[in-house]
């Protein structure tokens, strides 16, 4: 999510189910046609008791927020927002803008809170690495002692910008080891573990707020690269985390990752947003409220922002008693050019009047097994190189019109397709109304070739979300069946989508779950901030009302067998953005996966797809060296077929299968 930190950075300046799912198969026989007209359309609207929509995707929990982490007058109260999760165990790790929450999922459909851990901060993005956690601040009101009061003063010592780091080997207690303060703080962090340096995990920062004054934190600078080569600008921070020792972790670079890119070209707002904005403000204004100009456009500065502003002149002035009419009347003459100042290019203007691109990234993706990783970086989104995993380096960048902001970045297994999400509306906006453009606020789907990432499409659920729901592309992860690409995805109040990717050029929705939006008169934030796939369940962290658990459900687009073979893939610990090799065991059930992909796509003959499966079924009957000997002769027999076969390569991976399970056979 993209939080409105310019803004917050002043204050420091400043009962209807609809359900259609098919019938279970492993020969995957069943109907592939989505339901029409399409079940997420006009949902009735709920906290609790939204109505509900699902095709091939059922819902086997759905497990409230405690009440420590729900403001009950304002349930989209922002300062309560569920976020990221980690897994280890047993148990996922659920981020809020107020703390943390530990829940027991060793039973799916009964999810049990065990730990809730008060410590507000934005956003506590987490991610786990043995018995140590990690979560992300930069919350201008985090403090280093996870107080609720907040901070009230420009520069203080009680403040916490960065990475906090607990013990966890008490998971029902997490207990505090160290705080690495960053100059930008974290809004996002990617934990890196390196294959060659098993004694240190690595942690970059994503921050997206402004870089704190040096006089908080020494050597922090916000000055143009051009005036001082240490500035924070174009960089992201890389903290080195000694596994025996965490409390001597550091920041141990600051690579330029950004350096010399341009602004990017992007669309423009929607024409009913320009409307509605205009409407704000006019009303605003009305009211006396605070107006400034961003980027051409007026803009509503938020209540708090300016309550803020005026104490901070009360205290300025050395008084302690409310703002007078002198003191509004100074910050409104002066609220246009704070916002000036904060929106200005951070660096001289390039040839033609360029602007320079972004300073910052949003969220990086590691895939350590393949040395590279996607930072979606709010303009671009660029391929790096992390062999050397303190000193990333950047090898392409690549820009798209459509785009607003990228957000997040995901590959596929063999690391020859990259996926970039595009958060248009920064997460609190509804952006996929009937209205808008399905290349907007979508997923960007690109090949990679060493260094050269090529566009092949975009991937937007096909529903059209009211007004009154945030939607847009957010976060996700692969699900592990055998051969297929193929992606779980929060949408936010869009709901939660599943969607093959195989063919890059064609991405396909095959399954989804959506509820209603929480208000039917007003736009209540809320829906799923990330839907992830963990040991055989989908688990989504929806942001205003708790924690859900799906399990996919067989259809023409999946067969049980395939689904039986992602159950094969069994994590320890996941963080989805330090992205693991999917590897299945040798298995009866990947070889009938990937003759039941045969039989879906006609990439083999039916007689020779049914002559494998008895041939593969006789073989699972026997033992010792009658089974080896069948398995032999079966891999034999396919990779002749192979030659003559439809998709050669999918049959050459049944062979791999088949003969994998004739090695494994003693």
């Amino acid at each position: 999510m993209e939080l409105p930190v310019r803004f917050t950075s002043l204050v420091l300046a400043a009962g209807l189910l609809a359900v259609a799912v098919s019938t279970s198969s492993g020969q995957a026989a069943q109907s592939t046609a989505a339901p029409k007209p399409d079940p997420r359309v006009g949902l009735r609207a709920g906290l609790m008791n939204a109505a509900q929509a699902a095709w091939n995707l059922r819902l086997v929990a759905a497990a409230p927020k405690p009440a420590q982490f729900m403001n009950d007058s304002d349930p989209g109260d922002f300062g309560f927002l569920n976020s990221d999760l980690t897994f280890t165990g047993h148990y996922v790790i659920q981020g809020n803008f107020h703390g943390l929450q530990v829940w027991d999922i060793a039973k799916p459909a009964k999810p049990v809170l065990v730990t809730s851990y008060i410590c507000p901060d934005a956003q506590n993005d987490v991610s786990v690495y043995r018995n140590l956690l990690f979560t992300s601040g930069e919350d201008f009101n985090g403090r280093l002692d996870c107080g609720t009061q907040g901070v009230q003063d420009t520069v203080s010592k009680d403040r916490m910008r960065g990475i906090r780091i607990f013990d966890i080997s008490d998971i029902t207690h997490p207990k505090p080891i160290t705080v690495v303060q960053t100059c930008r703080g974290s809004h996002t962090h990617t934990l890196v573990t390196a294959p060659n340096d098993t004694a240190n995990v690595y942690i970059y920062v994503s921050g997206g707020a402004p870089v704190r004054p040096a006089s908080e934190l020494a050597g922090c600078s916000a000055l143009a690269p051009d005036k001082d080569p240490n500035s924070e600008l174009f960089r992201i921070e890389v903290i080195q985390v000694p596994v025996a020792h965490p409390d001597q972790a550091r920041v141990v670079s600051k690579p330029a990752i950004l350096a010399d890119l341009v602004e990017p070209h992007s669309h423009p707002e929607a024409a009913q947003d320009i409307a509605r904005n205009d409407s704000i403000v006019a009303a605003a204004r009305a009211q006396g409220a605070f107006i400034a100009k961003i980027r051409g456009n007026d803009r509503v500065v938020p209540t708090r922002v300016i309550d803020a502003l005026l104490d901070g002149i009360v205290k300025a002035r050395g008084n302690s008693g409310p703002p007078t009419a002198i003191d509004s009347a100074a910050l409104r003459g002066a609220i246009q050019s704070l916002v000036d100042t904060l929106t200005k290019p951070t660096t001289p203007l390039g040839p033609g009047g360029t602007r320079p691109g972004p300073v910052q990234c949003h969220d990086i993706t590691v895939y350590p097994a393949i040395g590279l990783a996607g930072g979606a970086c709010a303009g671009y989104g660029v391929l790096l190189d992390i062999r050397d995993p303190a000193n990333p380096r950047r090898l392409a960048a690549a820009a798209d019109s459509n785009f607003a902001f990228w957000h997040s970045a995901t590959f596929n297994n063999d690391g020859t397709k990259v996926l970039f999400t595009d958060e248009w509306g920064g997460g609190l906006a509804p952006k996929c109304r009937a209205t808008d453009k399905p290349e907007w606020g979508a997923d960007a789907i690109f090949t990679v070739s060493h260094d050269t990432l090529t566009f092949r499409s975009y991937y937007k659920i096909p529903a059209p979300q009211t007004p009154q729901e945030n939607c847009v592309a957010h976060n996700g992860s692969l699900i592990p069946v055998p051969g297929r690409d193929l992606m779980v995805q929060g949408w936010y109040q869009g709901g939660v989508s599943v969607f093959d990717f195989t063919d890059a050029a064609h991405p396909r929705e095959i399954a989804f779950f959506d509820r209603g939006p929480m208000d039917s008169t007003k736009l209540v934030g809320a829906g799923s901030w990330a839907g992830y796939w963990y040991n055989g369940y989908i688990v989504s962290s929806e942001i205003g009302r708790g924690l859900d658990v799906f399990e996919l459900v067989p259809s023409g687009w999946l067969s049980q067998n395939e689904i039986d073979a992602a159950k094969l893939v069994h994590f320890d610990q996941l963080n989805v953005q330090d992205q693991p090799r999917l590897v299945w065991p040798p298995s009866f059930v990947v070889a009938r996966a990937y003759l039941d992909q045969l039989a879906r796509s006609n990439g083999l003959a039916a007689a020779r797809i049914a002559a494998a499966r008895n041939a593969l079924a006789g073989a699972e009957r026997q033992s010792g060296r009658g089974r080896k000997d069948a398995l032999t002769q079966l891999a034999t027999q396919l990779r002749g077929d192979a030659a003559s076969a439809a998709d050669r390569a999918k049959v050459l991976a049944v062979v791999g299968a088949v003969t994998d399970l004739a090695n494994a056979t003693r």
